[in-house]
């Protein structure tokens, strides 16, 4: 998994990580070269008395140490760039892939876990490219060199390698067995402690509303314990691969002595080959060591690039034309043919063979109990969400052969829960059209009786609006989240319950100014209160998603026991009536 993850994001990086190898290669040669060269002082310029011997060959030591030297800094400063990068275009990927999926995907994931995917994960591997790039290249070229030279100071001591290898081997193997489900446990538990996170936050009013404090801090505690756990289970692992790569190595360098000082009393060996073979030795271990520290962080990182490549591996339900209609021919209207949608794995449909028509200049609202979905309803006309039954009409076109640019300009969408970006008043509008001027965005504000309150700001368009605009009002919210969709003059406008927080007065003048904006478009209003629906075309009314009746407020609460016990449920008799 993680392999081919790396090799999908890794190939316009080819020539850097060519060159960071080739810096290793050299960096490699260069530290196996010095034992070789140290047992050459002591041999023939220690031991006999050459001073010139050893000034000879010493300079060509402190030559080969600055090769070594300018080689390391030039591949870790090199590596760190190539894992910089990759992981810059592994993020850009997965925000971008994010982006197309549907509201389907999106909640099967959820927004904590598609947030620590995209930064934790992926930062994870980061790590383990830079540390695979900087030194675990140099590990096996060390280990193969590191056996060539050993075997060419002497064979027979070289056997003290069979033992020792294997042994570290299967220790460290029998720790990675281990790690690699508790790295699993400790990403998901990171996604729980993420999401409680973000639900307290989010939620902080509703909580201490309810004076649910202590059961709050219960349950990210438990979570929180959880996580803690795992990852105090996982560093006990983590912490006896360094501690027993180095006692292995120091009972090496012990058993090296050993024999070697048996070969030397012998005259099978030099002092300066003992010291060549224990640098050797130890260039090896040293390799192994390194290893262990890569080794400690691959479980982790396989399931991190099993948890990205999830997301990138996850289709969109709603998937672009092949062909896309690029204009339509005739004046826009709105259907909705015989429309049933089902969520993945739901055992109900949330709608059932829905039939609505709205035309120019018509207002179609749209009311029901809760759960009857509405607004899953009014998400499919935009494309939020693809119908699993029947079709959306959108000009007389399907909206699955619409282009998505095309639909977006034609469709303004208000959604339930009006959500503004950081930034300023203006950028916000702007979002229904780039290039609107700043008089088109106070006409807008004008319409949806905002320009009173964005006046009152010092700044005036230019006010600063924080994320979710929460230095808002609930009614700001809304107000300015209309005047987005107005500011591109789009032909439908889609209303999810978008006055819901607006008092009785401001809803009144807003829906007024409305009506005379958008006398020429399509009108279709998800609401709550009967007020803001009464003077309506038509008003279709949903119970567990299907239409139940379609007419004009005076007809329906004549003839419709659903929609009389909505309207009495609000208002006296005579206020209906």
């Amino acid at each position: 998994m993680l392999i081919r993850l790396l090799l999908r994001y890794a190939r316009p990086y080819r020539r850097a990580t060519a060159l960071v190898a080739i810096l290793q290669l050299v960096q490699t040669a260069a530290a196996l070269y010095l034992p070789d060269l140290s047992a050459d002082v002591i041999d023939k310029g220690v031991l006999p008395g050459y001073t010139g011997h050893i000034w000879r060959v010493g300079g060509v030591m402190i030559a080969v140490s600055l090769v070594q030297l300018l080689c390391a800094i030039a591949a870790a400063v090199l590596a760190a760039r190539v894992a910089t990068y990759l992981a810059r275009d592994m993020r850009a990927s997965l925000f971008g892939h994010v982006q197309s999926l549907s509201s389907t995907e999106l909640h099967l994931f959820g927004a904590p876990s598609l947030i620590v995917r995209t930064t934790n994960d992926i930062t994870q591997i980061q790590v383990l490219v830079q540390i695979t790039l900087a030194f675990m290249i140099t590990a096996p070229i060390m280990c193969v060199g590191g056996v060539v030279f050993a075997l060419g100071q002497d064979v027979p001591l070289s056997l003290l390698l069979v033992v020792i290898a294997p042994l570290l081997g299967a220790a460290i193997l029998v720790i990675l067995r281990r790690m690699t489900p508790l790295s699993a446990t400790q990403q998901s538990t990171t996604d729980s402690v993420n999401r409680i996170m973000r639900e307290q936050i989010t939620g902080l009013r509703v909580v201490r509303a309810f004076v649910q404090e202590d059961h709050e801090h219960a349950r990210f505690a438990a979570a929180n314990t959880l996580l803690t756990d795992v990852s105090v289970r996982a560093g006990q692992l983590m912490a006896l691969m360094y501690p027993l790569a180095t006692a292995v190595a120091s009972l090496a360098g012990v058993a090296v002595v050993w024999f070697g000082a048996l070969r030397i009393d012998s005259g099978a060996i030099g002092v300066g080959t003992l010291s060549a073979f224990l640098g050797y030795v130890m260039q090896i271990l040293g390799a192994a060591i390194m290893a262990t520290y890569l080794l400690r962080m691959l479980p982790r990182a396989e399931v991190c690039a099993g948890r990205v490549r999830e997301v990138l591996g996850t289709a969109s339900t709603v998937v672009p034309p092949a062909t896309a209609v690029p204009a339509l021919t005739r004046r826009t209207h709105v259907e909705l043919r015989g429309v049933g949608f089902r969520y993945p794995g739901a055992e109900a449909a949330v709608l059932s063979d829905v039939n609505i028509t709205a035309g120019p200049g018509e207002t179609v609202a749209i009311i029901g109990s809760t759960g009857s979905g509405k607004s899953t309803l009014l998400s499919l006309i935009p494309r939020l969400a693809d119908t699993s039954e029947g079709m959306v009409l959108v000009g007389g076109v399907d909206v699955r052969a619409l282009d998505r640019a095309l639909l977006s300009r034609t469709i303004g969408y208000v959604p339930q829960r009006p959500f503004l970006f950081s930034g300023t008043v203006a950028t916000n509008l702007r979002y229904g059209d780039p290039e609107a001027t700043d008089d088109e965005l106070w006409r807008a504000l004008d319409i949806a009786q905002a320009r009173a309150f964005v006046d009152a700001f010092p700044e005036g368009l230019d006010a600063p609006v924080s994320q979710g605009g929460t230095n808002l009002s609930g009614g700001q919210r809304q107000r300015l989240a209309i005047a987005r969709a107005l500011v591109g003059r789009p032909e439908v406008y889609l209303f999810d319950d978008s006055f819901s927080a607006l008092d009785n007065a401001t809803d009144a003048r807003l829906r007024a100014a409305l009506a005379r904006e958008t006398a020429e478009s399509v009108v279709v209003i998800v609401a709550q209160r009967v007020n803001t629906i009464r003077g309506a075309d038509r008003i279709v009314v949903l119970d567990e998603g299907r239409v139940v009746g379609v007419g004009t407020h005076h007809a329906l609460l004549a003839g419709n026991a659903t929609y009389r016990e909505i309207v009495l449920s609000q208002m006296t008799e005579a206020e209906a009536a």
